[in-house]
């Protein structure tokens, strides 16, 4: 989980917004690898979600826009790889179990993708 630096209590996995003609996959990896310095397979989970934007963030698009539309991705690992933030979005980081984590995230929606894909992996219930 990654600790925002503003609003400064706001905790969330790995998001961003698409670049202009990027696919929804090719966002998730470089957004991956710009958060936290990490690069690997991504897994699409077939999941999106509609939502409103937060008030911090609604300057960021265009003019009315008050909703986004979330592509939900995961990224597996053997082993907590070293984490490197992009000190200019994030504060720090915590690597911790599904459930703790769907519980410090900031949004519904990062909570609801965060336990959805502890069903879709193997072993899940």
């Amino acid at each position: 989980m990654l600790q925002r630096r503003q609003p400064a209590d706001f905790w969330q996995s790995v998001t961003g917004s698409l670049e202009w003609g990027e696919s929804p996959s090719a966002a998730a990896r470089r957004e991956l690898r710009e958060e936290t310095g990490l690069e690997t397979d991504i897994i699409d989970c077939h999941k999106t979600y509609r939502f409103p934007i937060h008030p911090a963030w609604r300057a960021r698009y265009a003019p009315g826009t008050e909703s986004n539309l979330e592509h939900v991705f995961r990224a597996e690992f053997a082993s907590r790889p070293e984490v490197s933030l992009n000190p200019r979005e994030h504060r720090s980081y915590r690597w911790l179990p599904c459930e703790a984590a769907a519980a410090l995230a900031s949004s519904w929606t990062n909570r609801d993708a965060i336990m959805d894909s502890v069903v879709q992996q193997p072993g899940g219930s």
